[in-house]
């Protein structure tokens, strides 16, 4: 099992990247970063694009996996991202993994700029933009002409990574629907619980038995979970996660109680 942080995209830029270099510096083996644009308006913290972060990220770092944990595709361009995400790799020297999923919080971070879309419309842009941007990433021509997007193009290059980056898709476990696309779309689960708070030990066993026998399992699917506190990292592994998610911080959180953290290394 390997182990990541994922930390807020907010506070200082630079912060982001020193935190990143630290994290590989005391042996975490993935940094990663949320993805949001209006996340308390009451408040109006200072939010950073996650991409771009990552980009200064990829020039400070050698061998940490580094990625966005997740990207809501329902309000991005699906080619725009895969560009993104194919440049991030070659910065990078194919370390990038790229989750994604429907996005949250609803009205902040769609109702505010004019997108009604609930989570089954959401859910159903991101089932139609999730095969537009596995064939970006492969390098392959694209035609597609759906109810939101229309594609004809071939664009290059094409990741570092081959066939491509590793694509997390995020699910509420036990709920079927996205758990099926991460199946079809994905290398890899981002599984939470149904309240999309970090998933227990048994609520991931559930999933890996669900798991077992699927043409996913047979290509090296990963399991990717954060880790509740009241579990250890070995119940975790026991129960066949692949990837631990520590989220040490939120928005607010003292920077130097976040190094600390860091500081201390994974949990193995």
């Amino acid at each position: 099992m390997r182990f990541g942080v994922s930390l807020p995209n907010a506070g200082r830029c630079q912060d982001l990247v020193a935190k990143a270099v630290l994290a590989e510096q005391h042996g975490w083996d993935g940094f990663f970063l949320w993805d949001h644009l209006n996340l308390d308006p009451a408040t109006r913290p200072a939010l950073y694009d996650p991409w771009v972060v990552l980009g200064a990220v990829a020039g400070a770092t050698s061998r940490i996996r580094i990625g966005v944990l997740v990207t809501p595709l329902a309000r991005r361009r699906p080619w725009k991202l895969a560009k993104e995400i194919v440049t991030l790799d070659h910065l990078s020297g194919g370390r990038v993994v790229a989750g994604v999923g429907l996005g949250s919080p609803e009205q902040e971070e769609f109702a505010a700029f004019g997108e009604t879309l609930g989570a089954r419309a959401r859910a159903d842009v991101l089932d139609e933009a999730l095969p537009i941007v596995d064939a970006l990433l492969r390098g392959q021509p694209v035609g597609h002409d759906g109810p939101r997007f229309r594609v004809d193009a071939h664009l290059a290059p094409a990741a570092l990574q081959q066939p491509r980056p590793p694509l997390w898709v995020a699910t509420t476990w036990p709920n079927r629907r996205p758990f099926r696309r991460a199946l079809t779309w994905g290398d890899g689960v981002f599984a939470l619980d149904a309240r999309a708070e970090a998933l227990p030990p048994e609520g991931v066993r559930e999933l890996v038995a669900e798991l077992a026998g699927t043409p996913a399992e047979e290509r090296g699917f990963e399991v990717v979970v954060g880790r509740h506190f009241d579990h250890s990292a070995q119940e975790y592994e026991r129960a066949g996660a692949t990837w631990l998610i520590d989220q040490p911080a939120w928005i607010d959180t003292p920077p130097e109680e976040v190094d600390a953290f860091l500081a201390a290394g994974p949990p193995r």
